[in-house]
């Protein structure tokens, strides 16, 4: 990777009067934030639309985009909305949380009222849009008007068992015309993201910053993408999953962690060959510039768990997809290239438990693998967290969503272990809790050989752990952070961007 750096945040992070992050106004002045900063990445989360618990690792669509985001602003502007319709909705009185029922109660609403102005008028693109999309889009509305219809229930809990299992296309054709106006509000939504987001991500190009996003290795069973092609999945035919995923017992978690999205049939993707990971990567290549994959791990082997498991203790290893997925992933980056001019670059994930094999597959893909600071300090030489020990080839990384802020993690630190973090970056002094001891962790992760270099934004604000982003096995209060102007414009550009100079990013 070219010697570089950026900032994680997610776009529902930012700062917005309509109680969560958008594509609008704030996030333009987050890239001109960044280019001021001498940032040259945006690292963001999944940008799908998210499902229960608003988690966004778990999404009713790979491909569609999350209509939280969609900038309520530029509708207004565009004619689409008034300030009044707005203005009445409540969207949660908190500037720095999400308040996720609050935006759930209102969002469609005035979303529903710019697909009635914008519907015809808008026709020509919209139908444009429907073409070069079809493949998922189609599949996808029809899904979200059904879920709409039978009271947000996971699709397999539908009563109508010929549409629950696609028995038939009459049976689709019925719902589609008995649910003509719902599903025509999901395509327009979509449409709308996209929209706005092609526009953002041009302004990023041209401030030099490339987009860094987040595409989970498996996808929910209360998906889209599940429900149209269940064949690809570890199903019985009933369409009820016979394993699901998740990890063994790791440094997040001491019972592993129970995912419970279903497995994919690996030996029928490959009959098919790997058609359903190609058209995944293909459409988050329309809006990204790097796509980490996370949990890369999973391609080399995956922890199998039965689907009656209680936990993820119960679970075994199995032999994963391997470099024929990797050659796949890698022609279907040359294919986009090809077509448009742009590269598209794959980060593999590859934290968690390491292994000879594990290490020995990253490395013969080709693909930049991530190291992790906070994972570093275990008076373990040999850790590959260690920045003497990164390769060129790898982001790295203070710490990502999962991991406590940088300022938690010291604060939290036992006395040994916080010693050895700070004489290890150089600081000498006898107040660790001070701003320099904290920059010191910085700085030496910005000077290390990594080729990427990333800083999620609590880290550069300095915050503590009460601004987690996740906390694994934690049920509620994830994905809320968010912050302010004042904060952003608070931060001293001119610091950073005098860092990467001297450090070659």
């Amino acid at each position: 990777m070219k010697r570089s750096s950026g900032i994680l945040l997610a776009v529902s992070s930012l700062p917005s009067p309509y109680g969560i992050g958008t594509l609008g106004k704030a996030a333009y002045e987050f890239a001109d934030f960044l280019h001021a900063a001498g940032q040259h990445y945006w690292q963001m989360l999944p940008l799908g639309p998210t499902s229960y618990g608003d988690s966004p690792y778990q999404s009713f669509s790979t491909f569609a985009g999350n209509p939280y985001f969609i900038d309520l602003d530029i509708l207004i502007d565009d004619g689409l909305l008034k300030k009044s319709e707005v203005a009445k909705c409540q969207w949660g009185t908190e500037p720095r949380y999400v308040d996720y029922g609050k935006i759930y109660e209102s969002r469609f609403q005035v979303l529903a009222l710019a697909k009635q102005r914008g519907w015809r008028r808008d026709a020509e693109q919209v139908a444009a849009f429907r073409e070069e999309n079809g493949r998922w889009l189609e599949d996808y509305a029809l899904y979200m008007a059904c879920k709409r219809h039978f009271g947000m229930k996971s699709w397999t809990e539908w009563p109508d068992t010929a549409l629950r299992l696609r028995k038939s296309p009459e049976v689709l054709e019925q719902y589609h015309t008995k649910l003509q106006e719902d599903v025509e509000l999901f395509i327009y939504i979509q449409f709308l993201f996209f929209r706005q987001w092609t526009a953002l991500r041009e302004y990023l190009h041209q401030q030099d910053i490339q987009v860094i996003g987040d595409l989970p290795i498996y996808v929910p069973m209360d998906s889209a993408d599940v429900w149209a092609e269940p064949e690809f999945f570890q199903l019985d035919d009933q369409c009820i999953p016979t394993a699901v995923s998740g990890v063994p017992p790791d440094y997040f978690s001491e019972d592993g962690q129970l995912w419970g999205t279903p497995l994919y049939r690996w030996d029928v993707m490959q009959e098919d060959g790997f058609g359903w990971w190609i058209r995944r990567i293909d459409g988050a290549g329309k809006l990204y510039d790097v796509i980490r994959i996370d949990h890369f791990r999973g391609f080399e082997s995956y922890w199998s768990i039965p689907a009656d498991a209680k936990t993820a203790r119960e679970g075994h290893w199995e032999p994963g997809p391997g470099m024929p997925l990797v050659q796949a992933l890698r022609d279907v980056a040359a294919d986009i290239r090809a077509a448009t001019g742009r590269e598209v670059t794959v980060l593999a994930e590859d934290l968690g438990e390491s292994t000879e094999a594990l290490r020995q597959f990253v490395k013969d893909s080709g693909f930049p693998g991530m190291r992790v600071m906070q994972f570093a300090f275990d008076g373990d030489p040999g850790n590959i967290h260690l920045p003497y020990n990164y390769d060129r080839n790898c982001a790295a990384y203070t710490g990502t969503h999962d991991n406590n802020t940088l300022l938690g993690f010291i604060w939290e630190a036992d006395p040994t272990t916080r010693r050895r973090i700070l004489r290890y970056c150089g600081f000498t002094g006898t107040d660790w809790n001070c701003p320099e001891a904290y920059r010191a962790v910085i700085r030496t992760l910005l000077a290390s050989t990594a080729g990427l270099a990333v800083l999620p934004i609590q880290d550069i604000l300095g915050f503590g752990a009460d601004t987690r982003m996740n906390v694994p096995g934690r049920a509620e209060g994830n994905w809320c952070f968010r912050i302010t102007r004042d904060q952003l414009a608070g931060i001293d550009r001119a610091y950073y961007r005098e860092l990467n100079q001297l450090y070659g990013r």
